[in-house]
């Protein structure tokens, strides 16, 4: 393995990024300029949220969220032979990598900015300060952490992935159930509610695969 191959799934994340947003926002104009059939009131619950609200702080922070989470998977399909590993990192990859597209598509769509002036979690009621170790917020790997992830090789490197993505995942998942009981837009609400099924699913996975190599989440 080469010191080269984070570089270029760094680059791959990038190229996937900006395909998956063209798309989304195709598919996102539809949605707006579309009423929701299932709620008198469509137009109101498509029409863009505010700078400060549940909606755009979710959307921000979760692509955030998602990104580490495909840079990790991009890291472990490359240190190892294992199909169940590989197989659940290229779920994650492509699942979180169009989630994300969506999520600044809306962004683009309501005119809001990607990123927020303000600390993370606001939208939460509570904020959290990033650490000096690169966690930029909760269930997030360190830097030393995604260090050691990219110098693992093999077992090694999939119980180190399984037990930092299972802390991701739970994270993420407290942040999408936070998001759809509170998000206003249809859209972020049928997102988040996909994303607690889907994280909680696979954490349920994950424990699995770390008992069958021996090992605690």
């Amino acid at each position: 393995m080469t010191a080269l191959a984070p570089a270029r799934s760094t680059r791959r994340l990038v190229l996937a990024g900006a395909s998956v947003l063209l798309v989304a926002l195709g598919l996102v104009a539809l949605m707006v300029v579309r009423p929701s059939a299932a709620s008198p009131s469509g137009a109101s619950s498509q029409s863009a949220p505010a700078e400060d609200s549940v909606d755009a702080g979710f959307a921000r922070d979760m692509a955030i969220h998602h990104q580490q989470a495909v840079e990790m998977s991009f890291i472990v399909r490359d240190r190892t032979d294992d199909e169940d590993v590989r197989r659940l990192a290229y779920d994650i990859i492509n699942t979180q990598a169009n989630q994300r597209g969506m999520m600044l598509g809306w962004l683009e769509m309501w005119g809001l900015a990607k990123s927020a002036a303000g600390p993370p979690m606001k939208w939460m009621g509570h904020t959290f300060t990033p650490t000096d170790d690169g966690s930029l917020m909760p269930g997030m790997a360190t830097d030393a952490e995604l260090a050691a992830l990219t110098a693992a090789k093999d077992e090694k490197a999939e119980i180190l992935f399984l037990r930092l993505m299972t802390v991701h995942h739970r994270a993420g998942a407290d942040m999408a159930q936070a998001a759809a009981g509170a998000a206003r837009t249809d859209a972020i609400r049928n997102l988040a509610e996909g994303m607690v099924r889907g994280q909680q699913s696979e954490i349920g996975l994950m424990a699995d695969m770390l008992k069958d190599r021996g090992a605690k989440p």
